[in-house]
């Protein structure tokens, strides 16, 4: 029970960073950062590990098409480019808004990943038993 509580605490803690480096690297590109290639670089790299680590050790097996699905969405939202509109209202906005969202899609996309092979191998093994 107490590895289930730590995965969950991970996975939210993960999207804050998430969250956080969005708002700080859409920052960032709202104000021609020199730094900005690196700094996203380095972000992206952080929660594409935290994702394959978060992916191995959260999703239970009746949590798995939720999940799937979740991640789905975002990055077909992330893929869509669903932000770029609020460049109307204010630059800024926008920056954060797909920022966010991107990073939000690098920490979930790598554990969807791992899932989803999960998945394909639960479903072999089955048919074979």
């Amino acid at each position: 029970m107490e590895m289930e509580k730590l995965a969950r605490w991970a996975f939210i803690a993960c999207v804050i960073i998430a969250v956080i480096m969005g708002l700080v690297v859409g920052s960032m590109h709202y104000n021609h950062d020199a730094n900005l290639a690196n700094t996203n670089a380095y972000v992206i790299l952080v929660l594409l590990i935290l994702g394959i680590i978060v992916g191995l050790i959260n999703i239970t097996a009746t949590e798995v098409t939720p999940f799937l699905i979740a991640a789905i969405a975002l990055i077909v939202a992330s893929a869509a480019n669903v932000w770029s509109p609020l460049s109307v209202i204010h630059e800024l906005l926008a920056d954060w808004a797909t920022y966010v969202l991107s990073y939000i899609v690098a920490f979930v996309a790598p554990a969807a990943v791992l899932i989803a092979i999960k998945a394909v191998f639960a479903m072999e093994e089955s048919k074979a038993a």
